[in-house]
């Protein structure tokens, strides 16, 4: 009986008797940095977001003018514009309402700005900075449109000049182009 009593009180101190305050600190600190590392990771989500939405604006609107002037194709020279949209006035740009190409960069004017999506007054639907160009190339009757906008982030400045310094960065400058090719019906 004495011998089970010896082994009792030699076991006793040895035993484990609940977490130290340094295991708290460091589960806490663990805790912490995962945290962080995941409210930063939400935020790049978002900044991913916005870039991804604004390029699917702009891939909207040039499609949107290039279904028009494939519709207008007797007229596709009257499309060639320095810029639309953010920096152009719709005064300069509606002004002369007169032709088919002059409605169509009216409207397409104001879709760059935004204005099919108001909140409070303020344009929503678009690009941040959005501005449109459609310019000739060295290959006859082959016109190039471009939307451009400003991004978030910095990458790599695009090879379209459209928007051209108009950014604080040229490498926050986001462009998408789509050629146009203006077939010869008159068969020579």
């Amino acid at each position: 009986m004495q011998t089970k009593n010896r082994n009792r009180r030699i076991a006793a101190p040895a035993l484990n008797r609940g977490t130290s305050m340094l295991e708290i600190l460091v589960t806490l600190l663990i805790l912490a940095i995962g945290m962080l590392g995941l409210a930063a990771l939400q935020g790049r989500a978002h900044t991913s977001e916005l870039e991804s939405y604004q390029r699917g604006q702009a891939l909207v609107l040039l499609q949107d003018l290039s279904s028009r002037m494939e519709g207008n194709l007797t007229n596709a020279a009257s499309y060639v514009t320095s810029g639309v949209g953010t920096g152009a006035t719709d005064a300069s740009v509606c002004s002369a309402l007169t032709t088919r190409a002059a409605i169509d960069l009216c409207d397409w004017s104001k879709a760059i700005k935004g204005t099919s999506e108001t909140k409070s007054g303020t344009n929503q639907g678009a690009m941040i900075n959005g501005r449109g160009c459609v310019a000739t190339t060295a290959v006859t009757d082959v016109y190039m449109v471009s939307v451009v906008w400003q991004g978030l982030s910095a990458t790599v400045a695009p090879a379209s000049t459209c928007g051209l310094n108009a950014y604080d960065s040229e490498a926050t400058r986001r462009a998408v182009t789509k050629s146009i090719r203006i077939p010869n019906l008159s068969g020579s």
